[in-house]
This record gives C-alpha cells, sequence and structure tokens, in this order.
C-alpha cells in the first residue's frame, strides 16, 4: 500500500543547501513562504531580508539553511524534479507498454499542476509555476559549470535519461533522445509562460491541453519517422 503523500519526504540534493529546510519547523516555514513570496513576487525582488519579515525571524537564521538565494533556487528546482520523479514512478508502475509509459510520461512533464495541499511546507503548483518562470536564472550564469559539478541538476539529469531510454526501447535507432526529452520539457515551460504572458506566440485549442497533446504528437511522430 502506498503511504500518503503527507507521509514521504521528498530527497533534495544536499549540495543545495547548508541545513536541511525539511528538518525544522523553522525550516520549514521558510521554505514554504519562499514558494509563496516567489511566486508572488518573482525571483528578483525575492529577498531574505523580505522572508525573515514575513515568518517573524532574522536574515541569519535563513543564511543557516542557505548560503544565498540562488542556492535557496537550486534548492526548489532539486526538489520539484525529485517530486516528478516520484510522480512519474507511480504512474509508470506495472504498465509494460513502452508506448504506454511514452505517452504517461510525456502527459506528465508538460500538463499543467493543480495538485495542492499533498504536502504541508510547498504549494505544488505554486512551485511549478517557479520552476517554469524562473528555472533559466539557476543555469544561465557564469557559475553553471561549479554549480554542475556539485551535482545540483543530477536529478533533472535522471528525469531526462530515464525518458529518453523510454524512447530507446520504442525506436533503438533514434540518435537524439536526450536532446528530444530536454526540448520537450524546455519547450512546454515556454509555451506555459506564453499560454499565460504572451499568448500569440502559442496556440489555444478548444477542449484540449493543447501543449500536452502538441508534444505528445511532435515526440510520437518524431521518433517514428
Amino acid at each position: 500500500m502506498t503511504p500518503p503523500q503527507n507521509a514521504i519526504q521528498i530527497k533534495v540534493n544536499q549540495n543545495t543547501y547548508i541545513k536541511d529546510p525539511q528538518s525544522s519547523e523553522l525550516g520549514q516555514r521558510i521554505i514554504s513562504s519562499s514558494v509563496e513570496m516567489i511566486f508572488e513576487l518573482g525571483f528578483e525582488q525575492f529577498t531574505f531580508r523580505k522572508i525573515a519579515a514575513e515568518i517573524g525571524s532574522t536574515e541569519a537564521s535563513i543564511y543557516r539553511y542557505f548560503e544565498s538565494k540562488h542556492m535557496m533556487l537550486l534548492y526548489f528546482i532539486s526538489w520539484y524534479w525529485n517530486w516528478t520523479e516520484y510522480r512519474l514512478s507511480l504512474s509508470l508502475a506495472n504498465i509494460e507498454s513502452a508506448d504506454e509509459r511514452l505517452k504517461r510520461s510525456l502527459s506528465l512533464l508538460t500538463t499543467e499542476v493543480t495538485e495542492e495541499g499533498k504536502f504541508e511546507h510547498i504549494n505544488e503548483a505554486k512551485l511549478q509555476r517557479i520552476v517554469i518562470e524562473e528555472s533559466s536564472k539557476a543555469y544561465l550564469n557564469k557559475a553553471v559549470d561549479d554549480v554542475n559539478k556539485d551535482g545540483a541538476f543530477a536529478d533533472y539529469k535522471r528525469i531526462v535519461a530515464n525518458v529518453a531510454s523510454i524512447i530507446l526501447e520504442i525506436n533503438p535507432k533514434y540518435k537524439y533522445p536526450h536532446m528530444l526529452i530536454s526540448a520537450v520539457i524546455e519547450g512546454a515551460h515556454h509555451e506555459r509562460y506564453f499560454a499565460k504572458h504572451l499568448p500569440r506566440l502559442t496556440d489555444s485549442v478548444k477542449g484540449e491541453d493543447s501543449i500536452e497533446c502538441f508534444f505528445l504528437d511532435m515526440v510520437t511522430k518524431t521518433i517514428k519517422n
């Protein structure tokens, strides 16, 4: 029997924090309130000073958990991809058909999260929006190589590798499985952003999730050609 999600602790790359915020009540308040504030204000306007005032604590207490807000963003990205991996493992369990596993994987990677309240200290829907709007700032910078050496993106890479392996089951001769899946993930994020802020750059089809349908159609035709 699967335990309830609120009894499950998502493991996060330990190089993204100084002290695990999930290990204490204060740490959980920090990450819970930070998700809310980044969602409302954006990453640029978010500061440790503001979050300290919001939770009635001090900046020093937050620095005991995270050395910078950039590392906190890496923490949230790691949490998101580990949670996504957990959801994938549930969705794909006991599914023998590679085509069905690919379809389910693409659906999970491209649809909008509507779940809320499964974890007391993280709003999953708002966290996905943060990943969509802010995650590129975690790697489009000069420090990316050093951060990568510390394994900060290992969780994301593992998701890509796992879904890429399904593509190779379907078509062992397909040459670009990792490139295709990373393009799907980043592309879906861009399309979600466009749909909200720049709608003339995407398409909306009544009665369907056009972003999910587009990427499923694209991948299926690409690997079978």
